[in-house]
């Protein structure tokens, strides 16, 4: 079945994650993605056998998984026959995306204004740390931005250090971002001819990410920049409660049929006639007595149960899975949100992140996981950019290609 983005041509010379990763959900959706990787080991996430200090598997994870559907180009652009071969290749592309820094790509000949030059149809995408203005250039991860933008300091207890949403999330729907980007772009650029010059930043994405706390702030509700307790929540009907098992999230309106229904869950239906908790109000003002109480009654009652009798009721309310419980989850697979894949590492099929959109006569897919380093380079040089084999070999000699 044909994929969306069919015959369209993506540079990718990025490292890392947000990078990669917005190339890939272009890949899986059928763009040709040419990963662009310097000869001495390629992308750094290749040597990613571990985070943390601790062992992710048997096979490499990392990159495989955000660098699937994509061919492998080594040229070694510090070189001017390097940024030759790259020239023609971004002739006969439509993208060229980089999370490297700018003043880089300008010292390799890759800047915007170069690269215009030679195709006024480009895409030229980056994924900066903080943007392309304002002149803040230090380093960026995932989590020293999640410190900058607040979201952290939403997370977590009064009192108790900030939390880290974690899982490189921020990187995740940067690249999301950035994907979107490239993809409003190209629409664009089908309409009036011609490229443009954009970026997703991982600053950016991640104040988005925060989007509805940060603006109700904007809106003057200070309070919502602060850490909140669980225990002092102004709605009671809409939080966390310790069932045995696992924690079980209510998320309900602070109506007096609503809370009927709460008390009845819970196993105390004349908590709805105290009149500490009559009225919308009164259960805010009490709120704290009202979270003990439920919390008492949840400790009593295991998380199935409580949920059924939730559910029963028509609340709304999820437990607290762990990634082990989401895994399991046939709803994931149902809808390819999880997938599996054959892996020439281990030479098995494994389990992977899969698509996190659906198209229905479109649908992405995943073709094979992250290639070998360097393993399209003679193809590449033959068949897309027409070089003879004395070429090849020339630009071999000069160190441009391995």
């Amino acid at each position: 079945m044909a994929r969306a983005l069919e015959g369209v041509r993506v540079i990718d010379l990025t490292v890392w994650f947000q990078g990669p990763v917005s190339a890939q959900y272009l890949a899986d959706f059928g763009a040709e993605v040419i990963k662009v990787e310097r000869p001495q080991g390629g992308d750094q996430a290749r040597g990613v056998r571990s985070i943390k200090s601790l062992e992710i598997g048997d096979w490499n994870q990392y990159f495989l998984v955000i660098n699937r559907n994509k061919k492998s180009l080594v040229i070694d652009l510090r070189k001017p026959e390097g940024q030759q071969i790259m020239y023609r290749l971004v002739e006969k592309a439509d993208v060229f995306l980089s999370n490297m820094s700018p003043e880089l790509l300008a010292g390799w000949g890759l800047s915007w204004d170069k690269l215009r030059a030679i195709n006024p149809r480009l895409v030229y995408a980056t994924n900066t740390g903080y943007g392309r203005f304002g002149g803040v250039s230090r380093p960026s991860f995932d989590m020293t931005v999640q410190a900058l933008t607040g979201i952290m300091a939403r997370l977590g207890e009064p009192g108790e250090p900030p939390i880290y949403l974690g899982m490189g999330s921020g990187d995740a729907y940067g690249g999301i971002m950035s994907a979107f980007a490239i993809a409003t772009a190209l629409y664009q650029r089908n309409r009036c001819g011609h490229g443009q010059c954009i970026d997703a930043s991982l600053y950016g994405a991640q104040l988005y990410l925060g989007a509805p706390q940060l603006q109700a702030y904007l809106a003057g509700n200070e309070d919502r920049a602060l850490q909140h307790s669980r225990r002092a929540a102004p709605n009671p009907l809409w939080n966390l409660y310790p069932a045995r098992g696992k924690w079980v999230y209510v998320c309900e309106r602070n109506e007096d049929a609503r809370f009927a229904l709460f008390a009845e869950a819970f196993g105390d239906a004349a908590l709805a006639n105290d009149p500490r908790f009559a009225g919308a109000d009164a259960r805010a003002r009490n709120n704290t007595a009202l979270i003990d109480a439920l919390d008492a009654l949840a400790g009593a009652l295991d998380h199935e149960a409580l949920l059924a009798a939730l559910e029963l009721r028509g609340l709304a309310c999820a437990a607290v899975n762990t990634l082990a419980d989401v895994i399991r989850d046939e709803q994931a697979w149902d809808n390819d949100y999880l997938m599996k894949a054959w892996c020439e590492e281990v030479r098995r099929e494994v389990e992977v992140r899969g698509l996190p959109v659906t198209l229905s006569k479109t649908p992405g897919q995943i073709d094979s996981l992250g290639p070998q380093l360097g393993q399209d380079t003679e193809l590449l040089m033959m068949d897309l950019l027409e070089y003879s084999w004395d070429e090849i070999e020339a630009f071999k000699a000069a160190g441009a290609i391995p």
